[in-house]
C-alpha cells in the first residue's frame, strides 16, 4: 500500500499550481468548445428548417414529428424538444444574414475553424459577430424571446453578456429594464466638452433614465432618504451605473477656499480614468442645478485629480426634465455634464402587438392541432 507523503519543496509546489492552471484552462477551452460546436449544429438545423421550408412542405406538424423522430434516433441526446428547435428556427432567421454572408455560397458553417465569421464583418464589429459563439445556448433563447427579430438590439445584449460574464438571471434582468433604449441616452455636452475618443465612451457609460426600483421607496421621499436607499443597496446602484464605477464616497467633503462643500456621490470610473460627481435631484430639472454642479467638477480637478486621470465629468440625475431646456443649459456650460432622469418602477417593455409571437404561444396553437400521419 503506498504511503501518503508531504512535499514542501517549492518547485514542486509551484509545479502542482501549474498544473492545475492547464487543467482548468483546458476545462474552460473545452466547455467554449462544446457551447460553439452546439450553437453551429442548431445554426445548421434552424437553417435546414427554412430553406428546406419544412413547414409548407410537410405541414405545420412538421417541428413536432421531426422533434419525436430525432430522439427516436438520437436517443438521450439533449436540445431535441420541439421548443428547442423552434428556438433553432429563430437563431438562424435573427443571425443568418450576417453569419452566411461570410461564408461560401450555399454552404453550411460546419467548423468552429471558419475565419470568416471571427475576422469579417459587413460593417459591424468583428467582436460583435464572434460574440455570438461565446454565449450560452439559453442566454441566446432569453435574447430571443425578447429582441422580436432586432439584430442590432440581439447584438447589443450578447456583447454586454460576454463583457460582463452575465449569468441568465442577470441578463433576464436587463432585458427587462429597457437597457438597450437606455444606455448611452442621457443629454450631455461631452462632444465639446472632452477630448475623443473619451468623449464617445463618456456618452456610453450613461443611461436615461436610470432605474432606481431597487430602491424600494414607496410613497413620499426626500433627497436623502433617497441618496440613503441607493447606498444601501450599493451593489444593485453601482450594476445600474454599469461596468467600470468605482464608489469613493456619499457626501464627499471638499474644502473650496473658506467653504465647506459635499458632493452627493462621488466615483471613479476605471476604463475613462476619472472621477464621476453625481448630483441627483427629487425635483424637476433647473438650470440652477448646473452650476452647483458644474463648481464641483471643477473643484475636483483641482483638489483630488491626479497626474494621469482624466478630466472629471458631472452627472445630473433628476426626477423629469424639460429636454430643449437641459440642451441650453449645457450649450452654456464649460464642463462635461450629462442630464438623466430616474424611475423608482421597474421599466418593464410593452408588449407592441404583432410581433413574432412567443416560444409558448407556437406551442399552445400547436397542441391545438393534430399531427398528420
Amino acid at each position: 500500500m503506498s504511503k501518503s507523503i508531504t512535499i514542501i519543496d517549492s518547485d514542486y509546489k509551484q509545479w502542482v499550481k501549474e498544473v492545475t492552471l492547464r487543467y482548468r484552462r483546458a476545462q474552460i477551452k473545452a466547455a467554449v468548445k462544446v457551447n460553439i460546436e452546439q450553437l453551429l449544429f442548431n445554426f445548421n438545423l434552424g437553417r435546414d428548417i427554412v430553406e428546406l421550408h419544412a413547414e409548407q412542405r410537410w405541414g405545420q406538424g412538421v417541428i413536432v414529428q421531426l422533434s419525436k423522430d430525432l430522439r427516436q434516433e438520437l436517443p438521450g441526446v439533449e436540445g431535441l424538444s420541439k421548443t428547442n428547435i423552434y428556438y433553432c428556427k429563430k437563431f438562424y432567421e435573427l443571425y443568418g444574414q450576417e453569419l452566411t454572408k461570410f461564408h461560401q455560397p450555399g454552404g453550411k458553417i460546419e467548423s468552429t475553424e471558419s475565419p470568416e465569421i471571427f475576422h469579417q464583418s459587413g460593417g459591424k464589429s468583428p467582436s460583435l459577430i464572434s460574440n455570438i459563439f461565446q454565449v450560452p445556448w439559453r442566454h441566446h433563447c432569453l435574447i430571443m424571446d425578447k429582441v422580436k427579430g432586432d439584430i442590432n438590439k440581439a447584438l447589443f445584449f450578447v456583447g454586454k453578456t460576454v463583457e460582463n460574464g452575465w449569468s441568465r438571471s442577470m441578463l433576464l434582468n436587463w432585458l427587462d429594464t429597457n437597457l438597450y433604449e437606455r444606455e448611452g441616452n442621457a443629454i450631455t455636452n461631452f462632444k465639446n466638452q472632452l477630448p475623443n475618443p473619451m468623449s464617445d465612451l463618456a456618452q456610453e457609460i450613461t443611461k436615461d433614465p436610470y432605474s432606481f426600483a431597487f430602491a424600494e421607496i414607496k410613497g413620499t421621499y426626500n433627497e436623502k432618504l433617497l441618496k440613503q436607499a441607493l447606498l444601501q443597496n450599493i451593489t444593485d446602484f453601482l450594476l445600474e451605473l454599469g461596468t467600470g464605477f468605482a464608489y469613493v464616497g456619499r457626501e464627499y467633503r471638499l474644502q473650496i477656499g473658506e467653504t465647506e462643500n459635499f458632493i452627493d456621490l462621488l466615483f471613479y470610473h476605471l476604463q475613462l480614468r476619472c472621477y464621476v460627481v453625481v448630483e441627483v435631484k427629487i425635483n424637476k430639472f433647473s438650470p440652477s442645478d448646473i452650476g452647483q454642479l458644474s463648481t464641483y467638477v471643477v473643484a475636483c480637478n483641482h483638489i483630488l485629480k491626479q497626474a494621469g486621470d482624466n478630466p472629471t465629468i458631472g452627472l445630473l440625475i433628476c426626477k423629469s426634465k424639460d429636454n430643449t431646456l437641459a440642451k441650453y443649459a449645457l450649450e452654456g456650460s464649460s464642463q462635461p455634464i450629462g442630464i438623466s432622469e430616474y424611475e423608482l418602477e421597474k421599466l418593464y417593455p410593452k408588449k407592441v402587438e404583432g410581433t413574432i409571437p412567443s416560444i409558448e404561444e407556437i406551442e399552445n396553437e400547436l397542441n391545438k392541432q393534430q399531427i398528420k400521419p
